[in-house]
């Protein structure tokens, strides 16, 4: 096992599910929710949804990468970067920040907008560094995550991913294009994935294979409250099927690291843990 890796694996795990949940739970309290298709969380076609928009955003990137000239194609990129940041950044900082006492409650959101911005504009004028770029996808994976889960139930969070999880293996095994759009990410230094540099090797890790298990964490953690749980009751299920997408990532991130050059599906692995982890819990009965 790559040591170093996996605690880099688990460094940026532990950040962005912590993060997640607590923003994730603002969110939950405030009744903050996006739609997707329509405004009932628990309604499936949400799923499809989801599933629709990705696709769509996935062929436009497909198309830039193989007819925009580069420099084009890297400032196409930017501006996706820049467009997705400023409102996922935005949900982050706003659900940080009101957890601090010190700040004024009518100061929050500007305080947020502020932060989002100059975020953006690091990214702009500091594109080269990676701790920067690591920064803006921890950030960008808690908002889009936090959001996300706090606007769709379990069943369609499930039917989402395992529709991911199958379309992950498709795209990686089958079309190749998810690596593909992966090498072009990277080379641009985009805040799509994770970098985690060894000595022997720079791996990327895409957020989506963060965003993925904090989505399903934060929708558990809404129906938890829903059903009158409160305090650790309430978080530990999630914690739980959050431990579960870990060990999956973590041993798919260990394979690849003893395979470099093999592009792996990291969600297939991650989607059957947390769905066989939270069947347990659900039919155990313990958290109800």
């Amino acid at each position: 096992m790559d040591r170093e890796l996996i605690l880099q694996l688990g460094m940026f795990f532990l950040i962005v599910n912590g993060l997640g949940l607590l923003v994730g739970y603002h969110l939950i309290q405030e009744d903050l929710q996006t739609t997707i298709i329509n405004d009932d969380p628990e309604d499936p076609i949400n799923s499809l949804g989801l599933i629709g928009y990705m696709l769509v955003g996935t062929a436009f990137i497909l198309i830039a990468i193989k007819f925009f000239p580069d420099k084009i194609l890297y400032w196409v990129l930017k501006g996706i970067e820049a467009m997705a940041l400023v409102t996922t950044a935005f949900i982050t900082f706003w659900g940080l920040i009101a957890y601090l006492p010190i700040v004024e409650k009518d100061m929050v959101q500007a305080i947020a907008i502020i932060l989002a911005v100059g975020l953006i504009m690091i990214r702009i004028i500091l594109p080269q560094y990676l701790i920067w770029r690591n920064i803006s996808s921890i950030i960008a994976t808690v908002g889009v995550g936090s959001l996300l889960g706090a606007s769709i139930g379990v069943l369609p969070v499930i039917i989402f991913l395992i529709l991911l999880a199958v379309y992950d293996y498709i795209a990686v095994y089958k079309t190749k294009h998810m690596v593909t759009m992966a090498k072009a990410v990277a080379k641009k230094n985009l805040s799509f994935t994770f970098a985690m540099p060894t000595p022997k090797h720079q791996f990327e890790l895409g957020t989506g294979d963060l965003v993925m298990p904090l989505v399903f964490g934060v929708s558990v953690l809404n129906d938890s409250i829903t059903r009158g749980l409160s305090g650790i009751p309430a978080v530990v299920p999630s914690i739980i099927i959050l431990l579960a997408a870990f060990a999956g990532l973590a041993f798919t991130l260990d394979y690849g690291s003893k395979h470099v050059g093999k592009a792996l599906p990291a969600l297939p692995l991650q989607v059957a843990l947390m769905v066989l982890t939270y069947g347990i819990i659900s039919v155990s009965g313990v958290f109800q």
